[in-house]
């Protein structure tokens, strides 16, 4: 059974200065997670919606990387998924991500929500598929 990864241990613990701006390589190993994994599924520690969409995903058969969060690291992996977002233009209208926070072939794919709807519509199955998830 795989198990979800702790924040912290996906953390090293350097920062780096560029040009007068500090950056943290827990950036860059997010947005590394998130381009190297097809399916990546944030979700708080605990949390019944985030198993909910686990279960769903599994049930089609896909191995969603998860990745816990919990109170004390939740407002910095909320900052760094407004830099993952793609469209700057949906940045400014968007509000924090919710938890879970799914992520499909790089992108920013959404909540409970919005995996739900994809999944009734029949619209979840060609997008795992797409994002290399699924074989079948």
């Amino acid at each position: 059974m795989q198990q979800a990864l702790p924040y912290k241990d996906c953390l090293p613990t350097t920062t780096s200065s560029n040009g007068g701006a500090t950056t943290t390589a827990a950036n860059s190993s997010i947005t590394k997670l998130v381009a190297e994994n097809p399916v990546v599924v944030f979700a708080r520690s605990g949390c019944c919606m985030c198993h909910v969409v686990k279960l769903l995903l599994q049930g089609h058969g896909v191995n969603p990387t998860m990745f816990d969060i919990n109170e004390q690291n939740e407002a910095a992996t909320i900052e760094e998924f407004s830099k993952i977002i793609d469209n700057p233009e949906e940045k400014a209208d968007r509000p924090p991500p919710p938890f879970p926070a799914v992520f499909v072939g790089g992108n920013f794919f959404g909540g409970l929500d919005e995996v739900m709807a994809a999944h009734i519509s029949g619209e979840l199955v060609p997008l795992l598929r797409k994002a290399g998830a699924l074989w079948l």
